[in-house]
């Protein structure tokens, strides 16, 4: 299948930003003194936006969401030092996507102040035709942010595809009706995505080349 449209998640997916996530919230839970919870749980929320992924996560502590959500940003921007990088070979593989017409989009759980700081500071922005985040769109699974990408492109869903790290990425393309292909090297196992049917699981990013030209 010739794709007019490639989607990305961001975390975990073009960016190793999962244990930075995971730390962050740890920080948070010690700042407001309950426990942290596991880190397999911890990565299972990776994707929802900020306040239902914390609702979720810390049940107990749901009606303070947007408080925890507000300590959470501050944590990550000024205290935590986890570092973050692009996942190699990710700008070579978007370029010759896009050096092939296909245009580029992202969907993701960020705000859109944490996806334009990181668009800006990792050079690639000029590479995305369309972008969504948490702040513009229903929380992922829900398709919403994918249909407004489809939309604003004027892409049918089966001329698009995800890529995504998790099963919440997974379970939306589905809702979408747009084919999806799985990473590993971010949150979920290929046995967890596998679950959702993807098209093509990959190991590497430079290997999405050869299941989308």
């Amino acid at each position: 299948m010739d794709y007019k449209l490639v989607i990305y998640d961001w975390d975990g997916t073009v960016m190793d930003t999962v244990p930075k996530i995971v730390n962050t919230i740890n920080l948070v839970a010690d700042k407001y003194g309950f426990a942290r919870e596991t880190e397999e749980k911890t990565k299972s929320i990776i994707g929802l936006s900020l306040e239902h992924a914390l609702a979720t996560l810390f049940p107990a502590q749901s009606k303070r969401s947007a408080e925890l959500a507000d300590a959470y940003k501050a944590i990550y921007r000024d205290i935590d030092c986890t570092p973050t990088e692009l996942f190699e070979g990710v700008e070579s593989v978007i370029k010759q996507l896009s050096d092939n017409n296909i245009k580029l989009a992202i969907a993701t759980g960020k705000s859109r102040t944490g996806l334009d700081r990181l668009l800006s500071e990792s050079g690639l922005a000029h590479y995305f035709v369309s972008t969504r985040t948490a702040d513009e769109a229903q929380s992922k699974p829900n398709p919403d942010m994918i249909q407004q990408i489809l939309a604003e492109l004027d892409v049918a869903p089966q001329e698009a595809v995800m890529i995504g790290d998790t099963t919440i990425d997974m379970d939306m393309a589905a809702r979408a009706g747009v084919a999806a292909v799985g990473v590993t090297f971010g949150v979920a196992n290929a046995a967890e995505l596998r679950a959702y049917s993807p098209i093509h699981i990959v190991d590497e990013f430079e290997q999405l080349l050869t299941c989308l030209l």
